[in-house]
């Protein structure tokens, strides 16, 4: 790998921990409607929960950053991994953490 694909890698993995650090934390899930738009609720490991809209500002640029045009790029290392011969532990997280936030949808 060049160096500056792996650049681009550390610099990703760092945007990605920034903005995580800013946002709401916990498993986000969907709750119903609030008004008329998605009532969106992070869930704490002790038990505490807070609505994401509360928290706009810190979760705006966080739901920028992962927007559906992340999407084919996610799907292509997910199925690279499903294919490979030594499966990816971080692949696996991420597949896990998506396929439990299923339960959230109708």
């Amino acid at each position: 790998m060049a160096d500056d694909e792996r650049r681009a890698l550390r610099r990703a993995a760092d945007l990605l921990e920034e903005i995580a650090s800013r946002t709401t934390g916990g498993h986000w899930q969907l709750g119903g409607l609030l008004a008329s738009r998605p009532e969106v609720i992070a869930h704490y490991p002790d038990g505490s929960t807070e609505h994401v809209a509360d928290a706009r500002s810190g979760t705006a640029r966080w739901i920028a950053a992962l927007s559906p045009a992340l999407a084919p790029a996610l799907v292509t290392w997910l199925r690279a991994g499903a294919r490979a011969e030594r499966v990816d532990a971080a692949a696996v997280a991420v597949a896990r953490e998506l396929l439990r936030s299923r339960h959230d949808e109708d």
